[in-house]
């Protein structure tokens, strides 16, 4: 049953991102980075500035307030996690090298897409206590006067993030410590479901205290082991980097199924990782208290090239080195343990290990990071805490599941969802794309003047003061 579940999923996944959504994601990216003028190129040190003004709680008027810097930390969480290490080696079995190539292009025109659908959710953002809620759901409702679409993308992101890519995160973490220490996928469900418990059930401000520990060391410590790989085989880096490109063409075809599976993987693993234009990232970004929507579309742009422009590539160019040592056909392994294996080779039998412990506070971060985006959604439903006790129960169960059920079906399942999702979010933030081109106008002609760019209700006369209630 489930093997023919499987397979239909398979043949609608084939036609969504096949012939929609790769012209959808990276059409959309060109759009806001030409109508913008390259805002994700042209802003690298404001976001910078930006980032420190929010690790040091600028802004804040009250200290259980989520600080810019602690958005950025949740919504990297999220970002930063299975896709880097498992999609990425999955991405390049399937698709070759020429996949990372598309996995940066996604990133690259997408993080354009992330400022807008990120200024959106600030702008439109609800009190929720004493800190803020918001997303795309509440930017569909309020700007776009579309309560089913709303209610739709809330129900598809909460089965999205908080149930089908949590089982995938789990999947990443049990296979890993199966193959590293031997530990039972099913002692692992237990685990993961128990200590993923506790958390949620703690609130949105123990979730952004963990993750803004979490975030830093996890990528730190991962980045120092890529950068020692690169290092140890410097000499052949520059032929992995020209086979990144030409096999993007079609011109070098190692493996896999030639440019067309390159495009495909890498688009689909690229936005696994990165999330540019799906619509969970704003979810993160609304909660921040900034003085003006821009701000906080910068430092979410900033994100998506911190996953994939730097951690993404530095699995790619560890596991390609992989491959040029033993071939890419005797390669060992799918998904984390094809990673896994490539550190293996490079550095000995520590290798797998280390891995293992990286991917557990890379994956756990995400469990973490996804739950937030579904309890922002399921609030933007009902007030009901029944309701949301209940969804938080089950994400322990579906953690359970993912962590003992086999690879194909759960990834599967998340390129789905994730598509059904990208295509709501995208619809929505080209028909209120203006909005963000206004509000980033606004701020550059602030900073013009001197002045420390913020923004009030005012400055959008045409736009309903009760949908903007937070300026």
């Amino acid at each position: 049953m489930l093997d023919a579940i499987n397979s239909v999923i398979g043949q609608v996944n084939h036609f969504l991102w096949d012939y929609l959504l790769i012209f959808l994601l990276i059409g959309t990216g060109l759009y806001f980075t030409l109508r913008l003028k390259f805002v994700q190129f042209v802003n690298f040190g404001e976001m910078f500035r930006l980032l420190g003004e929010g690790f040091t709680g600028k802004g804040k008027t009250h200290k259980n307030q989520v600080s810019s810097f602690q958005a950025f930390c949740i919504a990297t969480a999220s970002r930063v996690g299975t896709g880097n290490l498992a999609g990425v080696a999955t991405a390049i079995a399937a698709g070759g090298p020429g996949a990372v190539f598309w996995m940066w292009i996604v990133a690259l025109v997408g993080s354009a897409s992330a400022f807008v659908e990120s200024t959106l959710a600030q702008l439109y953002k609800e009190r929720g206590g004493d800190s803020f809620i918001g997303g795309p759901a509440f930017y569909i409702r309020k700007g776009l006067k579309m309560p089913w679409m709303s209610t739709l993308f809330a129900v598809v992101i909460c089965i999205t993030f908080g149930l089908i890519f949590n089982a995938v995160q789990a999947n990443t973490i049990a296979q890993a410590y199966d193959a590293a220490f031997g530990v039972s996928p099913y002692i692992m469900a237990a685990i993961l479901a128990v200590s993923t418990l506790v958390i949620i059930f703690g609130g949105v401000q123990r979730i952004a205290k963990l993750v803004g520990v979490l975030v830093p060391v996890m990528a730190i410590l991962y980045i120092l082991l890529a950068i020692v790989i690169i290092a140890m085989n410097i000499g052949q880096v520059p032929g992995i980097i020209k086979s990144i490109f030409t096999s993007a063409f079609g011109v070098e075809q190692v493996f896999g199924g030639g440019v067309g599976a390159a495009i495909s993987y890498g688009v689909k693993r690229g936005l696994f990782s990165n999330e540019a234009g799906m619509g969970s990232a704003p979810n993160a970004a609304a909660t921040a208290a900034v003085s003006h929507p821009v701000k906080q579309g910068f430092i979410q742009a900033l994100s998506v090239f911190t996953d994939t422009i730097i951690i993404c590539t530095c699995t790619a160019v560890v596991v390609l080195l992989y491959g040029a040592d033993v071939g890419y056909s005797n390669m060992v392994g799918d998904g984390i343990q094809l990673t896994q294996n490539a550190v293996n080779q490079h550095i000995g039998a520590w290798g797998g290990p280390f891995i293992a412990i990286c991917i557990l506070l890379f994956a756990y971060s995400s469990i973490i990071g996804n739950y937030y985006y579904s309890e922002a959604n399921i609030r933007s439903l009902t007030k009901n805490r029944a309701v949301l006790n209940g969804f938080r129960l089950l994400v322990g169960v579906l953690v359970v599941w993912g962590a003992v059920a086999g690879l194909d079906i759960v990834w599967n399942f998340a390129d789905l969802t994730m598509g059904v999702m990208a295509v709501i979010n995208i619809v929505a933030i080209l028909l209120l794309g203006k909005l963000a081109l206004r509000l980033y106008h606004n701020y550059k002609s602030q900073k013009t003047e001197g002045k420390n760019p913020t923004f009030h209700a005012e400055t959008l006369p045409d736009v309903d003061k009760k949908d903007i209630e937070c300026w």
